[in-house]
């Protein structure tokens, strides 16, 4: 009998191939449909989508580094999943495992595996644990809890969809390439460098037990998710940049937002906990 080889532990994930080619393909159009008001419209929602990926996908859902009234917290949580990057606790369980296994062999997005696989190689793939709900629900009952925020994990592709026939309707091809599709390649690659560059390139501050790295460029990309040694070092701390050079944007609107009454029990370490946390070659 013919020896029938074994399917591959881990096949492409088709969909979001097509999504990724998809976007990176309308994105490389954008040149030939400039506007000065389509290239506006492409800033104003990257610095949306980005920082609702920061400040409300990741400093609030994923590590409770502040607390926000509803209102607030569901309008970061919403601009965020218009990023189409994934729903809030598919997102938050993904980042919670990460921190659980970083750079190790059950690290999603492990940097150990190079930088290709932790910037996007390990989204291509269907791993067991992605295709199990039980994962979520592991990592992110919290979130699952909330009724809006399990419909935004259902509904965050749709409602992005949404988005760029809005931006379609108001702007013709120069909004819906430039604001859409472009700005959208924009954030995925802002996010998907804190996972690769920030775990490769830049200065050490802080002796995590992962290749967590400080890195100025990609902290002003992703208004302060850059300086990713620190966060690692105190996970729950809203405040990324420690040091007085380390120019963190999100920490900046969560300072203005606490000084409005609009935030409250904003988390970061105290003088004695950096004090006590060991530095690289002890210095």
């Amino acid at each position: 009998m013919d020896h029938q080889p074994e399917m591959p532990p881990h096949p492409w994930d088709p969909r979001t191939i097509f999504v990724l080619v998809s976007v990176h393909l309308a994105a490389l159009a954008a040149p030939f449909y400039f506007s000065w008001s389509g290239l506006f419209v492409g800033i104003v929602l990257y610095a949306l989508t980005a920082s609702g990926i920061t400040i409300g996908y990741h400093r609030l859902l994923t590590h409770r580094s502040y607390q926000a009234p509803r209102w607030l917290a569901y309008l970061f949580v919403t601009l965020a999943s218009l990023s189409a990057q994934a729903g809030p606790a598919v997102w938050v369980a993904i980042h919670r495992h990460h921190h659980a296994h970083s750079d190790k062999e059950d690290d999603p997005h492990d940097a150990s595996r190079g930088f290709w696989w932790s910037h996007v190689g390990w989204m291509l793939k269907l791993t067991p644990r992605r295709l199990d709900d039980d994962f979520t629900r592991k990592r992110a009952q919290d979130i699952l809890r909330d009724p809006y925020y399990r419909f935004l994990d259902k509904q965050f592709f749709p409602l992005s969809l949404l988005l760029l026939v809005a931006l379609y309707q108001l702007g013709g091809m120069s909004w819906l390439l430039w604001g859409g599709f472009l700005r959208i390649a924009c954030v995925f690659h802002a996010t998907w460098l804190v996972n690769s560059a920030a775990h490769s390139y830049g200065y050490r501050t802080y002796a995590t037990r992962d290749r967590s790295t400080n890195c100025w460029w990609v902290a002003l990309l992703t208004f302060g998710e850059g300086w990713h040694n620190n966060h690692h070092a105190f996970p729950r701390s809203a405040r990324h940049g420690l040091a007085w050079w380390e120019l963190d944007m999100s920490w900046l609107v969560l300072r203005g937002l606490e000084k409005a009454g609009l935030v409250t029990e904003i988390r970061t370490p105290s003088v004695e906990q950096i004090q006590r946390y060991d530095l690289i070659d002890g210095k």
